[in-house]
This record gives C-alpha cells, structure tokens and sequence, in this order.
C-alpha cells in the first residue's frame, strides 16, 4: 500500500487570484513563491484564513531572507549550515548596524526586481519533508504517538477524548455540539466534509483562531488555560498591496528591534523540543516563530474511506504583555508602562478603521513603541527612501470577534476594513500642524458632529415621548457608516504638494452638508405631533420645543463647532 502524502511545497491547496485573469486558483507554496507577482491577493474561505496563511508565508520569508540575499548568498556577517541552512553563530553587537543596513538593501533588491530569488524555493526544498501533511512529521499536527505521550493517558486518542469536529474547525460553520450553526453555509452532514485543500487551509487557521471549546489539555506540571488563539486576542493591522508579492513585501520585516535568530516551528527537531519551549511560557524573540506559533497539538486519524477524525489538545501560550515581537496589532496602555495588544469586542463592531487613527499612526509625529510595529517599518523604508514619498499605503485590518461568552469563545463576526493614505502623509512629522495631527483633528471634528446629531435625536425622541433612545442609537450608526467612504477618499486624496488649510475647509464643507442633510432629511419627515411640540421644562423653565427649533439649534451648533458660516 503507498504511503498517504500531500506536500504544501508541490501540491496546490492555497487559494490565490490571478491579477490577468481574475480568475481563482489553487497555487503550492513553490508556485507561489515564484509567481507572487501575478496574484491579486490570497482568496480563501474568509479572510481570516488569508490571513493566518499570510503570516505563514511571510514566517518563510523572514526566515530565508534573515540569512540568505537577494543574490542568494549568505550574509558576510553570518555563519550558515549549507545542509540546513540554518544560522549556526549570532551577529556580535558591535555588527549589528551594519547587518541591519544588509537585510534593507536585500528588502530593496527584491522589491525592485519584482520578484522573490530562487532561495527561497531551495529553502522549500531543504525542509519538504516538514510540509508534507502526512507522514512522520504531519505539517502543524503531532503523529498518534506524540499526542498520547503528550496528554494524560485518560485522553489519549484510543480513549476518543479530544476530538474535534472539522465543523468546529470550519470557521464558517464553527459549530459545536451543544450550539448547533443554524445560519452556516453548509447544512446537515456536509458540515463535516471537507476536501484536503480546504482542510489544510483550515488546520492553520484553526491554530490561530481556535477558542476555547475543547477542553483537553497536554500534560503539564503547572495548569493552565487553554489559548483561544494568538491572533484571536488582537487586534490586527497589515499593509495591502496591489499585488500579492506587494503585500508580502510590506510585510516582509527583516529590522525588527535587536537581532534574533529566526526558529519558525518546523525548524524544531521534533515536538517534544518544542512543548517543552512553550511549557515555559516564553514570548518567542523572532517574528517566524511567533507567526507559526501552536495553539494546539493536532492529530488527524483517517479511516478507510480517508475521512478525518481530529484530535486537540491546548498547549501553554505565552503571556502577550509586552510582546513588541508582534508587529501587526495595535496596542492599548502608554510607553512609559505596559502595554497589551489591543482586542475588540462585538459592541464595537460598527467602528471603522479611521476613528481610531491615532492607534495606527502617530498623531505628533514622532514614531514611538505604541505605534504598530508594521507601520514604523514602512516608516522606516520610507524616510530610507526606499519606498516613494508619493505612494499611496494601504493599511488593511481583519479581525474575528467573539461571541462574549468566555467558556466558548465562538466566531460571532468576522471584520475588513481598510485606510489608504500618501507615505508623505502618513509619516509626516513637520511639527504640531503635521498631517497625522490634522487627520486626527478632522476625526474628532466627525466625533463632535457626530455628538450634536445624537443630541437632535435625542430631542426628536423626547418630543415623541420616546424614553428608549433606540431610534437615535440607530440613526446615529447610521450617520457614521455614511462617514466611512467619504472620508476615506478625502485620506487617499491628501498629499503633501496640497495646502493643508485647503483640505480642512473641503472636509468641513462636506460634513456640513452632510450632517445638514441628515437632520433635514427627519425635518421633512416629520409628523403633526413633532411640528406642533410640546414644552418642556429645562432650569424651571418651560419652553416650547418642536423638531423646528430642535433643527435650528442643531444647525447652530454645526456652524458654531465647524467655524464655518457660508451658506
């Protein structure tokens, strides 16, 4: 009988748009790595996935080009193993500038050229036996062996404990057995059915976003929690390009603080090295491991019809206090004490991108550890002058939001956005008037605004006797979402050959209309009841209110706090 094999370096399974056809296809790591160029984007199941499969490709990158240079040699300052191609001494101190100054010449070369080098299809090579998803060395799974020696033997896979339905893992579904999915794509037994492909694609994200549903853990002298995920409790940010190489290449973060050692997780020897480095709780110092980082041990047992019966068991996970490492999240706390990834909820679901500006981009101009660690890279390249002053940067965030419920921690909605700004723009620090400070200030002249209609709803309740504020909560949602792409053009539309005191009269302008046109639009939709008014006591005195007095104040206000008076 053959052995089963299924090798991600050779075989397709990731999900790619071709930039000529636009047409879906299914490319192998290789081909990807040497076809970047002519893909759109990556174009799995959600985007979430897409994203776990991101930092998967970017953990290879960073990892070859750390060692290896656009001309596929190794770096003078280091000493490379031509059998494993790993790095067998560190960079002394004192050479330290000097190779960060290689790795950015390495990152230009091949941003240049359009293309990435032939080592990394050699480094592909050397290591396939590792991405093969059967065999000795299952690719993000342990064999049956390794899973029993692992878990308590009352957990072991005989004893059938652990199991975790591809339903579960099928983050479009997401179902367990208590919860069924009612509003899933799939229905019924299909459920669980899944081809390889797609399986695979699912095994890393599930990795990433796995919760906190299964209840079986490995054997440890300490307890501990199950991880819902690494990048469950961010809240991401990465940089999108046009093409699918350009997005790798903004990504690619090869200066990263000190140097380290890149140790992505099938550069350990086995398994059992590797638990035994995350029983101890240890935040990696490398982005490749971080981003190839187990949430899980996974072991997958096919029967005679090759349908899978997955095995989980939670792995310690390392605290991410702290964990400048990570460089595609944004963080809550200040630099002068700890800081923490910061993390969303469901209430914040409608919030876009643009009104926490200040979380992506530094508002005063100097770039500082709060800002996220990819945008001071392409801060770096830029004032480098390796990337254009001119060009425009597109800062992308996906996000998978809980449920709230913190004994499961199931998918409740999965979130996109995006910001595109000038790099001139974006990282510009003349001073107090720089342009991260006038954008910031803009967004807070929406929030003011967008405060005065909340308070002319509020009134329109109060003379419909309403005392939910349902009515208002809801039209108020739905004056920001009207905000979103209007001021998202006015942000790719700003450059710095453009007077700045001229785009804050066009924004304000446009909020004016805009804001005018809503509360004109409840005027003229108005009933008797809301004309006629009633009077209400304010300071013990009682004054006449209707929606017309309550319109004129609120067009006051808009005037007063834009401090504009054309009509």
């Amino acid at each position: 009988m053959t052995e089963k094999t299924f090798n991600l370096t050779t075989q397709p399974w990731i999900k790619v748009i071709n930039a000529d056809t636009n047409r879906e296809q299914k490319v192998s790591l290789i081909e990807l790595f040497e076809n970047a160029q002519d893909y759109r984007q990556l174009a799995g199941e959600m985007r979430i996935q897409d994203f776990a499969i991101l930092r998967l490709l970017l953990a290879i990158l960073t990892t070859v080009y750390s060692r290896f240079d656009a001309n596929n040699q190794p770096y003078e300052d280091l000493k490379v193993d031509p059998i494993s191609m790993q790095i067998t001494s560190d960079i002394d101190e004192e050479e330290e500038e000097d190779f960060d100054e290689n790795l950015l010449a390495t990152w230009q070369q091949l941003y240049s050229k359009g293309s990435f080098s032939e080592i990394v299809v050699k480094y592909l090579q050397q290591y396939e036996d590792r991405f093969d998803f059967f065999g000795s060395h299952p690719f993000y799974q342990v064999t049956r062996n390794e899973y029993n020696e692992l878990v308590p033997d009352n957990c072991n896979v005989k004893t059938g404990k652990g199991r975790v339905a591809i339903k579960q893992i099928n983050r479009q579904v997401s179902e367990s057995n208590n919860s069924p999915a009612i509003f899933a794509p799939r229905a019924g037994q299909a459920k669980n059915i899944v081809e390889l492909d797609e399986l695979i694609r699912w095994i890393i994200t599930y990795q990433n976003y796995a919760g906190v549903t299964d209840k079986t853990r490995i054997k440890a002298d300490e307890k501990f929690s199950s991880s819902p995920g690494w990048l469950y409790k961010l809240n991401p940010v990465f940089a999108k390009g046009e093409t699918l190489f350009e997005t790798l290449m903004l990504n690619l973060i090869l200066v990263n603080g000190k140097y380290a050692p890149q140790k992505p997780i099938w550069e350990y020897q086995n398994v059992q090295e590797y638990i035994a480095v995350r029983k101890k709780k240890i935040l990696p110092n490398n982005i490749s491991e971080l981003y190839t980082a187990w949430s899980r041990i996974l072991h997958i047992e096919w029967d005679e019809l090759e349908q899978p019966t997955i095995f989980s068991a939670g792995i310690p996970m390392f605290d991410s206090m702290n964990a400048k490492v990570e460089p595609m999240t944004i963080w809550k706390g200040d630099r002068e004490s700890n800081i923490k990834p910061s993390t969303r909820g469901l209430k914040s679901l409608g919030n876009a991108m643009w009104r926490k500006f200040s979380n992506y981009v530094s508002v005063n101009g100097i770039s500082d550890d709060i800002e996220p660690g990819v945008v001071c890279w392409l801060r770096n390249l830029k004032d480098e002058g390796i990337i254009a002053s001119d060009k425009n940067i597109t800062l992308a965030s996906i996000d998978l939001l809980d449920d709230g419920n913190s004994s499961s921690q199931l998918p409740a909605a999965e979130l996109y956005d995006d910001m595109s700004i000038e790099a001139d723009v974006m990282f510009d620090t003349s001073g107090e008037n720089c342009w991260p400070a006038i954008i910031e200030e803009m967004i807070k002249k929406n929030q003011v605004i967008g405060n005065v209609y909340w308070q002319f709803l509020k009134a329109i309740c109060e003379l419909r006797g309403l005392s939910n504020q349902s009515f208002a909560n809801k039209a108020s949602e739905e004056f920001y979402y009207g905000l979103n792409e209007p001021f998202k053009t006015w942000l790719a539309k700003l450059s710095n050959e453009e007077d700045s005191d001229q785009a804050i009269t066009s924004w304000k302008r446009w909020l004016k209309k805009y804001a005018l046109g809503k509360a004109r639009s409840i005027l003229d939709t108005s009933t008797p009841r809301d004309i006629t008014g009633r009077r209400i006591e304010k300071n013990g005195v009682k004054k006449l209110r209707n929606v017309v007095t309550a319109y004129n104040y609120f067009c006051f206000k808009v005037n007063q706090d834009l401090e504009i008076n054309e009509k």
